[in-house]
């Protein structure tokens, strides 16, 4: 594995029982230390595959996969204390607030006690949600479940975030909040990984982009060098247009 890269995936494949095809065939690509990666693609292309297996939730078909030096099958207690997730679906207890809900989710990565407290204020009041931690999250409109579900994967301070649609369904404001803070989180030392539908807020969040569909890696590279070897794309959204092409999929 090269100095540069925290995580390195080889040949990384996944079919699920009674599939007809791989939901993720063959896939090779590295992610350096300290970028915000971005994993894109159509609906059912594989992105949420490909995440939850570096996450250790779901056993790949194949492939080797190595997070932080560390072999992900025979080491994945020690890489689950360094990485972060913030799913797509909210992760939320309703009928708990958001100061217990994010209590509950600290004790989860081993923070107590005082720490755990001035962790969970420090990060309600950076994302607007001081003066209503107390409320029920069944409450809460969208945008507020997502920062609330976005700091439940953050408290540990991890190595690795794994972000999976972190802006989807938010109004602009609660998006531009969320990008900001996580610029942040990043230029801490924190690695991303993200998946999104928002071609444009992909081109100006990510340090580098995956396409990937049907299962396939299409290209990586840096947004800019992407478009700019692309023939007739002037924007991501062009490319990965010209790329997946332009049929609906479900």
């Amino acid at each position: 594995m090269s100095n540069s890269a925290i995580i390195e995936i080889e040949n990384l494949t996944k079919t699920f029982k009674h599939a007809e095809e791989p939901a993720v065939n063959g896939i090779s690509f590295s992610i350096n230390r300290n970028e915000i990666f971005g994993l894109l693609g159509p609906n059912g292309a594989g992105k949420t595959t490909t995440i939850s297996i570096l996450c250790g939730l779901f056993a790949p078909s194949g492939g080797k996969i190595v997070i932080d030096g560390k072999n992900l099958y025979e080491e994945l207690p020690l890489i689950k204390k360094i990485i972060g997730i913030v799913p797509q679906d909210i992760a939320l207890y309703p009928t708990l607030s958001a100061r217990e809900n994010l209590a509950f989710y600290g004790s989860m990565y081993g923070l107590h006690g005082k720490n755990l407290k001035n962790r969970i204020e420090l990060w309600l009041e950076k994302l607007g949600l001081k003066d209503t931690g107390k409320r029920q999250v069944s409450t809460y409109s969208g945008g507020m479940k997502r920062r609330v579900n976005l700091i439940a994967g953050i408290l540990h301070q991890p190595k690795i975030l794994f972000l999976d649609e972190p802006t989807v369904g938010v109004d602009v404001q609660s998006r531009n909040v969320i990008i900001e803070h996580l610029k942040e989180i990043n230029a801490a030392g924190t690695t991303i990984i993200y998946t999104s539908h928002h071609m444009e807020e992909a081109e100006n969040f990510c340090t580098r982009v995956s396409i990937i569909d049907h299962g396939k890696l299409l290209t990586v590279g840096t947004p800019s060098e992407l478009i700019n070897n692309s023939t007739g794309a002037t924007n991501l959204e062009g490319l990965f247009l010209n790329l997946t092409k332009r049929k609906l999929r479900d």
